[in-house]
């Protein structure tokens, strides 16, 4: 798995273990959906400004949010990367701003936001969404297994 992590923010201080274990979370999803590991995703971490402007340009929302997904592939396709190249799955955007208010507000680590708003976006670019009651019970309850799965949440 290829993980492109891009800090475009500076008012938040992006600790290494965060960085470190993000790749485990990305995995986890992966292999929580039975998918192969031979993927590339980027991860961009940046500040509510840039966030309001790309949800204004690609959503028509003029407003900040937590987590931009920008998926590369159908949900529905069947592409699975070749043992030599991988398939280039999507980007996530995450504005830390909005992720350290909501860690406040939840009562828990900045660092168990980036990484549930991760497990949601992964979700997102493996093809689930939210927009149907229905639909967001399965992509929840997944979003949940995977955090309960997840080691670093043990500690």
């Amino acid at each position: 798995m290829e993980l492109i992590v891009d800090n475009r923010q500076d008012s938040i201080e992006l600790k290494e273990d965060i960085l470190c274990d993000l790749e485990k979370v990305i995995a986890e999803c992966l292999s929580f959906e039975g998918k192969s590991l031979n993927y590339e995703i980027s991860v961009s971490f940046v500040d509510d400004n840039e966030i309001r402007d790309l949800n204004k340009a690609y959503r028509g929302k003029d407003k900040s949010t937590d987590v931009l997904s920008f998926p590369l592939i159908d949900g529905e396709a069947d592409e699975e990367p070749s043992e030599f190249f991988p398939v280039l799955l999507g980007d996530i955007v995450i504005s830390l701003e909005t992720a350290k208010r909501q860690a406040e507000e939840y009562e828990h680590s900045l660092k168990r936001e980036v990484f549930y708003l991760a497990v949601h976006s992964m979700f997102h670019l493996l093809g689930y969404d939210h927009m149907v009651e229905e639909e967001k019970k399965i992509m929840r309850e997944k979003e949940k297994q995977v955090m309960k799965s997840l080691e670093v949440f043990k500690k």
